[in-house]
Formats: C-alpha cells, structure tokens, sequence
C-alpha cells in the first residue's frame, strides 16, 4: 500500500502534474517529496489514526487523565506519522526499485526514474529517521520502548510481497503498532483493550489494502508479487466482509473492556455502515473504484475515533 493513485492529470504513472508540489516547491526538492509520497496524505492518515485511537481509548478508559497532555500526544503523533510514513515509503522505493522500473505506474517515481539515486535516498531515509527519532522522546521510556521495537516491521515490510501472499496482513500488524503506542503514551503501560484495539486495526487493514491491492492485480502476477488479491481472487467480496465485521466486533470489544459510554456507539454503527458500503459496493476490476473505496476508510477510521471521544464524555 503506497497511497493514492491516478487523477485525470496522470497516464499511466501514479505522479501527478501540476500539483502543489509542481505549482510551491522548489525543483531540486520535489523529487524528494514525491519520494517521501508526501503529495497523497492518505497513507500518512491510515497511520496516524490508530495512534490518535490509542491516544482517545486510553484518554477515556483512564481515570483522571489530562486532555491537555493527550492534545500534544495527538499533536506529536501527527508530525511522526509525516515523517515516519514518508521514511516507510523511501525504505520500500529503495528495496522495490527495479520492480517499479517494471511497471508503468510506478517507473516514474524519483529512484526507478533517475531522478534521486539510492544513495541520495539512504541519506533521506536517515534525516527522516532522525526527525521521528526527535518527536519520541518527548514521550516516556515505556512508550519510545514500544515504539521502536516497531522498527523491525517496518524494516521487513517491503520484503512480504516476494514471499507470501498475505503482506496486507504483515502491513496491518505493522501499520497499526500506533495504536499500542498511544495507549502507551497516556498510562504508560499496555492492557487488553489496546490489544483489542491492535487486532481491530489490522483486520481493518487487511480489509483496505485488499481493496487496495486490486488496482495492481494484473502488474503484480506479470512480475510476481505477491497480495490477497491475487490469493483471494473472486473471493474478495465474502472475505472483506470477513474482515469488516472482526473490525466492528474487536472494536466493540475494546470499547467495552475500556468502559467506555454508550455514546459511543452510534458513531461506532456509522462507522461500520461505513465500512459495510465499502464491501457491498466496491468493483473490483475497477481501479478508481478501489482506490475511492480505499480513501474512503481515512473517515471510517475518524468516525471510529469519535466514538471514542463521545464515549470518554462522562454521562449525568
């Protein structure tokens, strides 16, 4: 999963033209921004929501907390999910380079294309990583510790594609650690409904980059990567439903391991009427319509955040 893909100002490639990017920033600096991935946020969204999950449940599951503190976890967790995403991507571009040149979304990006060489993205890697190494430690010992034994997933990512069929799983399991480390961030500790709160994220994930990985489907088996589309094929349909209710259902059960009010719930439903839309509706064998559907789960996961927040407000 890498973001977002074609728009009308786009061929075949997943760059756009004319974009802010094109329009603001200086031209030795685009490419590097590109790479980064930093002109389609979705994925820097889909990483930082469960960290801002973890954040809300504990905050609302905790007694006596200070918001204001959670207000700058919230704050701290953004800018990390920036840098920390755009570090992932350059990471995968690097070790993915020669099957991007294979593919003609993907071979104008910055390194297929020429435009920033390896070693240019090694040092970019670097600076990333010191940036999110900057944003962890203004949290506790307990929190930086669970957070950078994430690294290793991260490290392994890109290579989950050459072996399994299942890497939207591995993607999940790394995608949402967020959610352990703001729980972590708030009580300094973990408990079963983080955990919770970790399994829902990775079914939910499983769910969207499936959906995700049907744009690719035919490029993918011409060059031999691996995806659940290319495993669940025509099964797709039966399995996102699968996925989206052990979401709802392990999102349910960590809301009520926190303790959270029944004010959450409504927004809980929405969300999974959200998410049960996305299985009943998406057309597989359109690439637009899966990357729309895809997008679309940025505001499921925010309606699943505000459950969070309705369900932490003390009720009379």
């Amino acid at each position: 999963m890498t973001g977002d893909s074609p728009n009308p100002s786009r061929s075949a490639s997943d760059i756009a033209t004319g974009d802010w990017i094109d329009r603001l920033v200086p031209t030795p600096a685009r490419p590097y921004l590109r790479l980064a991935r930093m002109d389609r946020p979705i994925g820097t969204w889909l990483l930082l929501i469960p960290c801002w999950w973890g954040t809300a449940l504990a905050t609302a599951s905790v007694l006596g907390p200070d918001p204001m503190r959670s207000l700058q976890y919230a704050l701290l967790f953004a800018i990390g999910s920036l840098v920390m995403r755009g570090a992932g991507c350059t990471w995968n571009d690097i070790l993915d380079r020669d099957f991007d040149a294979r593919v003609a979304r993907t071979a104008t990006r910055p390194i297929p294309s020429g435009a920033i060489t390896v070693k240019q993205a090694v040092v970019f890697l670097a600076a990333q990583m010191l940036v999110g190494l900057c944003v962890l430690i203004f949290f506790n010992a307990f929190t930086i510790a669970v957070a950078m034994s994430s690294l290793l997933l991260v490290a392994l990512y890109p290579l989950m594609k050459r072996i399994t069929y299942w890497p939207q799983a591995f993607l999940g399991v790394t995608f949402n650690w967020g959610a352990l480390v703001g729980w972590a961030a708030v009580t300094e500790s973990l408990a079963l409904p983080a955990l919770l709160l970790y399994a829902a994220g990775v079914v939910w994930t499983l769910g969207y980059d499936t959906i995700y990985a049907h744009q690719d489907k035919e490029d993918d088996a011409l060059i031999g990567v691996k995806s659940t589309a290319l495993k669940l094929g025509a099964n797709t349909r039966p399995w996102l439903w699968v996925f989206y209710t052990l979401t709802i259902v392990l999102l349910v059960a960590a809301f009520w391991t926190a303790g959270l009010q029944w004010t959450a719930y409504p927004f809980l439903a929405y969300a999974a009427f959200q998410l049960a839309r996305q299985a009943a509706t998406v057309d597989l064998d359109d690439p637009a319509d899966c990357l729309v559907k895809f997008k679309s789960n940025r505001y499921a996961g925010l309606l699943v955040l505000a459950a969070m927040l309705a369900g932490g407000v003390p009720i009379a």
